[in-house]
C-alpha cells in the first residue's frame, strides 16, 4: 500500500481537481465516491473502482476492510489525514474515497419505457434525492438539461446514496429535441396546470418533465408534454421542492403499474 504524505504529489493533486472542479470531472471523466455505502453500491452494480484511498482509522474499520476484499485487485493509497480531509466535503471523513470512471450512458429516449427529463434543476440535493427516487421507482434513463447541477459531484452523489448506479444518466441534453422522440405519454408537472396527476392514465411508456426549483418548466417543453398536470395539495403550502414532487409522480406511476 502507497502512502502519500504531501500535497505535491502529482497523484494528490489531481484527486483534488477532481474533488473540487465540474470542468475536471468532465474532462478526465472521473469522479470520487466518498464513503463506505456509495462504494458498495457502486460494487454490487457490477463496477470496480480505479483506485482506493484510506486515512488512518480505515485500517481499523471492519467495513471498510470488507470493501476492500471485494475490490482486492484495486490499487490501494493510505493519504495523511490533513489530506484525506481536503478530499472529503464531510465534517467527520467517512475513511474511504473510490476514485471511478464516469459510467458512459446508452440508449435514447424513444427506447426507455420510464424516464425523467429534468430542466435546470440547481440545488444538488435536490438532484441527488430526485436519482435516488428515480432509481428506487425503477426508472431506466434520466436526462439532465444543460442548466443542471453537476450530477456527478460529491453532494449530489451523496444525496442519491447510490442510486447513480442503477440509472442511465444523460447529462448536458437538448431536452425538447429529447422529447420530440419519444413515443408514450409525456407529462409535464406545473402549478398553472388543472389536469391532476391522479386522473392520468400511468400504465403505459411514461416520461416526466421536472423544472427548475423557482421558474418552472420553460415554454417549449410545456408545449411538448402530452399532458400538463398538478398535484393536488389540499393543505396551505403553495407549492411542493423539485424532489419531493418527483417522488409523488414516480410512485404513483409504480402503483398505477403495479
Amino acid at each position: 500500500m502507497k502512502h502519500i504524505q504531501s500535497r505535491d504529489n502529482p497523484f494528490f493533486k489531481e484527486l483534488a481537481k477532481l474533488a473540487g472542479s465540474v470542468r475536471q470531472r468532465g474532462k478526465a471523466k472521473q469522479t470520487l465516491l466518498d464513503g463506505a455505502h456509495l462504494l458498495a453500491a457502486y460494487l454490487d452494480s457490477g463496477k470496480q473502482p480505479q483506485h482506493i484511498l484510506l486515512n488512518a482509522a480505515a485500517l481499523h474499520d471492519a467495513e471498510i476492510m470488507a470493501l476492500l476484499e471485494r475490490a482486492a485487485a484495486v490499487p490501494v493509497t493510505q493519504l495523511d489525514d490533513r489530506l484525506f480531509a481536503e478530499l472529503s466535503e464531510l465534517k467527520t471523513p467517512s475513511g474511504i474515497l473510490a476514485l471511478i470512471d464516469l459510467p458512459q450512458p446508452t440508449g435514447t429516449l424513444a427506447a426507455s419505457r420510464f424516464a425523467l427529463l429534468l430542466e435546470d434543476i440547481q440545488d444538488p440535493g435536490n438532484l441527488g434525492s430526485i436519482l435516488r427516487s428515480a432509481a428506487a421507482a425503477g426508472c431506466d434513463a434520466v436526462f439532465l438539461s444543460t442548466g443542471c447541477a453537476d450530477a456527478w459531484s460529491p453532494k449530489v452523489l451523496r444525496a442519491a446514496m447510490g442510486g447513480h448506479f442503477a440509472l442511465h444518466i444523460h447529462e448536458r441534453q437538448d431536452l425538447p429535441g429529447v422529447a420530440k422522440v419519444f413515443p408514450g405519454t409525456l407529462l409535464a408537472a406545473s402549478l398553472q396546470a388543472t389536469h391532476s396527476l391522479y386522473d392520468c392514465n400511468l400504465r403505459g411508456k411514461v416520461a416526466f418533465l421536472i423544472g427548475n426549483e423557482g421558474a418552472g418548466l420553460s415554454a417549449n417543453l410545456l408545449d411538448l408534454a402530452t399532458h400538463q398536470i398538478t398535484i393536488p395539495m389540499p393543505g396551505k403550502a403553495e407549492s411542493l421542492n423539485a424532489a419531493a414532487a418527483t417522488a409523488i409522480c414516480l410512485f404513483e406511476t409504480v402503483r398505477q403499474q403495479l
